[in-house]
């Protein structure tokens, strides 16, 4: 058995168990127990009642956080020249097309999101086996594959997220930082789970949001009351 550290046993302390907590307690709670010298993400793990095998099940979006997400996203745009101007005065990192290609086969992959037009597709497909397993690949359902490469820069740089639910029912995201002041945490989260509630699955019966934890990087997950979310939406 792991022996806990003196800050884990002090953050279990501050938690009671099989508690659910309210959000915007919940929000607070979490700079008490994370005890990490850099500026943990907040991460969000909503269950819900759907069966992600069955097609007509699967829930899928994307939201703009009304605080961001805190990280410093690297944005690579892979189009062609006539665009390339907007995209780095959008805040694209890296810009281009043939030489980059080149680059990711050759293995470099230091981007967090990639994004690129429909016109260009055909090269970029080509680098599916190195991008698909890396969650980098370009989809149009996440609007990183679009003409308005700047748009679509700009959304990102902004807080712009992508989810899905995994195999297990589960939805996970990053939605903030430590740092943020509980009220945009809550503001996020607030934001996040209303997306999530628009794209119930007609087929999904019964309890949709089942649970949802709310975490810091390393830190102990705080159950949320799920009627606190709503309430703080009103």
């Amino acid at each position: 058995m792991t022996k806990l550290t003196k800050n884990q046993k002090l953050a279990l302390s501050k938690i009671e168990p099989g508690k659910q907590y309210k959000l915007t307690e919940a929000a607070g709670l979490l700079k008490e127990i994370t005890y990490t010298k850099f500026d943990a993400s907040v991460d969000i793990d909503v269950r819900l009642g759907v069966d992600p095998r069955k097609a007509n099940q699967m829930v899928r979006g994307v939201l703009t956080l009304p605080h961001g997400t805190g990280k410093v996203v690297r944005v690579l745009v892979l189009c062609t020249p006539d665009k390339e101007e907007a995209a780095r005065a959008a805040g694209a990192d890296h810009v281009g097309l043939d030489d980059y290609i080149e680059k990711i086969k050759g293995g470099w992959t230091d981007v967090d999101v990639i994004i690129t037009m429909p016109t260009v597709m055909a090269k970029v497909g080509a680098l599916g086996r190195i991008l698909g397993p890396r969650g980098l690949m370009p989809n149009p359902k996440s609007g990183t594959v679009t003409m308005d490469v700047d748009k679509a820069v700009t959304e990102i740089k902004q807080g712009k997220i992508d989810f899905k639910v995994d195999k297990f029912g589960i939805v996970h995201a990053s939605i903030g930082k430590v740092s943020f002041a509980p009220e945009k945490i809550v503001d996020n989260v607030r934001e996040f789970v209303q997306t999530i509630i628009k794209l119930k699955p007609s087929a999904a019966k019964g309890t949709y949001i089942k649970s949802i934890y709310l975490s810091s990087t390393m830190s102990l997950g705080l159950a949320i009351d799920p009627k606190s979310v709503s309430e703080s939406m009103n």
